[in-house]
């Protein structure tokens, strides 16, 4: 890490937030080559390399699995009822999303002109399979593209766990594919067996599932960038102490990777947020492994100064003091101490694909949105023609494009 530590009493987890930088990723070059390669036996071999691959990494074939009914899968009541609940406001949010993009038109001296929104036809959502069903990442990718029109939805899983086949059936994928890692990713870029090749690839995976986003995004459109997943927690001393280490020890389960970050300007609340951790076994080890860090700010202008600048995945502001409207870069804000990031992560509605790596400074995590093209349309009246022509004329002129010019000329 690139900081230098602040020896204040007898705590030195406590860090100047002027002096902390983020810790860029390691380079992924080898695994790039690796994935790189693995692509292009898939573009020229097909189904058949596909086929090849899922054997050798994960053991089985590539299966499709027709879905049933959520409730043909036999989970447990309350769990299915959450899935559904959970389903229930994503696809509300979604629908609030899609209800504001309303195409439109004006009309002056020239013609009509306007834009559209109109969805991307085919999208592959991947669901990564693990020690544990990831059953929010199934609604939260295949709701949006259903709600913004996505025609095909392809879910690509290695797992084939009950709940996440249930999440999928509810969330409305309109196919199944049990097939995972960068194969899966290729597979869905490229076409397999029946499944013409999607436009699109969304969802969260390992580092080679990444890779072969990445490596394909010159093919296909994929959703934000994935790093190990962020949190930021601006707060004064009147914040919950046990809400607020329980909120950054969620964010470290997700993996070894991922940060939480406590900014304050209270000495007050960060020793004894400091204490708090020491005195338990398992969250020491995170503060050790430099999962959770504590950052000291001289003032509020330096702790929205700081926000700004790290654009966090996710950004919890337990201060009243701060405006919110000054914080310009995160994935999602939440805003209050009630507001658990980890409500995000299921169920409270807004999409939880989120930028990561500071990449929110310059994009916007999962929507409706991703999943529609924006279409520009003109028409061009009588009187329109002429005057477009005499502004016209004169650039093509000067850009040396003859016929340019003359295609405007005839219309004069």
């Amino acid at each position: 890490m690139n900081w230098e530590l602040e020896m204040q009493d007898s705590v030195t987890s406590i860090i100047d937030c002027k002096k902390w930088q983020r810790e860029q990723s390691n380079s992924q070059s080898n695994v790039d080559v690796t994935v790189r390669e693995l692509l292009g036996r898939i573009e020229q071999e097909g189904d058949a390399a596909v086929d090849e691959m899922s054997q050798q990494f994960d053991g089985f074939a590539p299966t499709w699995i027709e879905l049933k009914s959520p409730e043909d899968y036999e989970l447990e009541p309350e769990l299915l009822q959450a899935i559904k609940d959970a389903a229930s406001r994503i696809e509300g949010f979604a629908q609030f999303q899609r209800d504001k993009l309303i195409d439109s038109t004006y009309v002056d001296d020239c013609g009509e002109f306007g834009f559209r929104y109109q969805a991307i036809e085919r999208i592959g959502a991947y669901i990564p399979g693990g020690r544990f069903p990831l059953i929010s990442t199934a609604l939260m990718t295949l709701i949006p593209a259903r709600l913004a029109g996505c025609q095909e939805r392809i879910a690509c899983s290695p797992s084939d766990h009950p709940a996440i086949l249930a999440a999928a059936s509810l969330a409305g994928a309109t196919g199944f594919l049990k097939l995972g890692g960068a194969q899966a990713i290729g597979a869905m870029a490229y076409g397999y067996d029946s499944m013409k090749p999607v436009q699109m690839v969304v969802g969260p995976g390992n580092q080679y599932v990444n890779a072969a986003k990445q490596l394909l995004s010159q093919t296909i459109q994929i959703d934000v960038a994935a790093g190990p997943s962020e949190l930021l927690i601006l707060a004064d001393e009147t914040v919950n102490q046990e809400w607020v280490i329980a909120d950054m020890a969620a964010q470290a389960e997700h993996d070894p990777q991922a940060q939480s970050l406590l900014v304050s300007d209270s000495s007050e609340l960060l020793n004894s947020v400091e204490a708090s951790l020491a005195n338990d076994s398992e969250l020491k080890q995170l503060l050790d492994k430099e999962q959770i860090i504590l950052l000291k700010a001289d003032n509020i202008e330096h702790m929205i100064a700081f926000s700004n600048q790290y654009a966090p995945e996710h950004l919890l502001l337990a201060d009243r003091r701060v405006d919110q409207s000054l914080l310009t870069n995160f994935g999602s804000l939440f805003v209050g101490e009630n507001s658990a990031v980890a409500y995000g992560d299921y169920c409270s509605g807004p999409n939880h694909t989120l930028p990561t790596m500071g990449t929110a400074n310059r994009s916007s995590g999962l929507s409706v949105l991703s999943f529609l093209k924006v279409q520009s349309v003109q028409a061009v009246h009588e009187v329109g023609r002429k005057k477009l022509s005499a502004m016209g004329e004169k650039i093509a002129e000067a850009e040396q494009l003859v016929w340019h010019k003359q295609s405007m000329a005839v219309r004069s």
